[in-house]
């Protein structure tokens, strides 16, 4: 027992969740002499991942779904037997809203970015002269290499007119940021890389995407890109709370980090100390600069900003909606005079989500451009989510209930120069804080299978440390 080596892992969301089963699964099939705990500040496992069931409904508060193509997401699920339960979402049209009025999102695109040029041409949301600008990325030459924001690189390209009436909706939707403070290397090196290779990058993803029509023909009916499960994203959380055990400590959150010959001291909230081996932050990128306040290391994280977003959504029997849209949702340009940002027609998007009869609509506030509307009362909230869904859609009836998420300061944002960023602080904590390692949304991507595969990343780093 004296040779016993303990680690412990900051953190109950998914990331921190997926570094404890992954590192519990090393330690049984090998039969490592090491322990580990995991210890979460609040009273409940998840992060941002929230289910409400009420009434028959499925209701998520924080990510509805993930990426079916990203397999550190299907692996874990697979390795908890949850792959009977899993469902895609349903396909539709989606919609943007330029100038107040909805468009249908030209067919043939990745990411707002032409694959198939003709829907582009006969689409309505941008003029000749628009459509013609976005051409000339066919005879551009190579932009400057190394980081840059999306939205210089995508103007450059294309002109401000694809920009913001459809690629810029699109994307900033995913980080709740602004497109022209982003950074290309840290969100979507994919466009970068394709400019370096190819010049052109509507010739880069002609040459690289998938053959759509070859797919029919051996799929058959368009599947959804997503994946959710028929009672929601928190079956996943509770697959792992419940197979992790009593590793796990709710509402003992770290209050500080102290180096010694040995390991390190961790002090927790309950007044416990743990002496940890290796310790895994899967913590918010801005708790860290207190946590270890004698050290400058992470004072550079000081530099990543995080905004706030909220989400409502509302359950309505389906003869209140009298005017419906054929489709699945829509996003919202900066040209239009609304203040949400989008909208999910929830249930038709996962038609488990809502009783046969019922209409469950989810809309989402907040971002870079409107910070202050979080902190608005849950009737002001409701208020202006309404008033903007009139203007698109006729609503007769008050929703049967409502459900509103706030989360403050919860979307790190990626800035020019994320990636170097975080590789320095790493740099630094080898030589300074060997055995402590970093994982979660602030560092290396925000999608759940992102995240999980941090937490996978970190239980290989571990192991390496421990094994010297």
């Amino acid at each position: 027992m004296n040779n016993m080596k303990k680690i412990l892992i900051a953190g109950g969301g998914i990331t921190g969740l997926s570094a404890a089963y992954y590192l519990q699964k090393e330690i049984n099939e090998k039969d490592l002499p090491y322990e580990v705990k995991l210890v979460e500040a609040g009273n409940r496992l998840g992060g941002k991942i929230k289910t409400t069931r009420r009434n028959g409904f499925v209701i998520e508060q924080g990510p509805d779904s993930f990426l079916s193509r990203k397999q550190p997401g299907i692996k874990l699920v697979r390795e908890l037997g949850l792959s009977d339960q899993l469902v895609r979402n349903g396909t539709g049209q989606s919609y943007v809203l330029v100038h107040n009025k909805l468009h249908k999102i030209p067919k043939g695109s990745y990411m707002g970015v032409p694959v198939n040029v003709r829907p582009f041409l006969s689409s309505g949301i941008f003029s000749a002269t628009g459509k013609l600008r976005a051409g000339m990325d066919l005879v551009l030459s190579k932009g400057k290499t190394g980081d840059q924001s999306l939205g210089g690189f995508f103007r450059r390209r294309f002109g401000n007119e694809l920009v913001e009436n459809l690629i810029e909706p699109l994307l900033s939707g995913i980080y709740a940021g602004d497109l022209d403070d982003m950074s290309i290397m840290a969100t979507f090196p994919n466009f970068y890389q394709l400019e370096q290779k190819h010049r052109s990058l509507l010739k880069g993803l002609q040459k690289t995407m998938p053959d759509k029509k070859s797919q029919g023909k051996s799929t058959g009916k368009k599947q959804g890109m997503f994946y959710s499960f028929e009672n929601g994203m928190e079956t996943l959380v509770e697959s792992l709370e419940e197979t992790l055990g009593d590793i796990v400590s709710l509402g003992a959150g770290i209050d500080h980090v102290e180096k010694k010959e040995h390991g390190y001291h961790v002090l927790l909230s309950n007044g416990e100390v743990y002496k940890a081996d290796a310790v895994v932050m899967a913590t918010p990128h801005d708790t860290l600069p207190k946590l270890f306040s004698q050290y400058d290391i992470f004072d550079e994280l000081r530099d990543i900003p995080a905004t706030s977003v909220a989400n409502v959504t509302m359950a309505f029997d389906a003869s209140a909606i009298k005017q419906d849209i054929d489709g699945t949702g829509f996003v919202v340009s900066r040209n239009s005079d609304f203040r949400i940002t989008a909208c999910t027609w929830t249930h038709k998007k996962w038609p488990n989500a809502a009783p046969e009869g019922k209409a469950l609509v989810r809309c989402y506030v907040g971002g870079r451009s409107d910070q202050s509307v979080v902190d608005l009362s849950d009737d002001e909230i409701t208020d202006i989510v309404q008033n903007d869904l009139s203007k698109t859609m006729s609503i007769t009836a008050e929703p049967e209930f409502s459900v509103i998420s706030r989360w403050k300061n919860a979307m790190p944002q990626y800035a020019v120069g994320h990636t170097e960023r975080i590789a320095n602080v790493r740099q630094n904590m080898q030589q300074k804080l060997p055995g402590i390692f970093l994982a979660g949304s602030s560092y290396e991507g925000v999608g759940i299978p992102d995240c999980i595969s941090q937490g996978e990343k970190a239980v290989a780093d571990v192991l390496a440390y421990l094994r010297g």
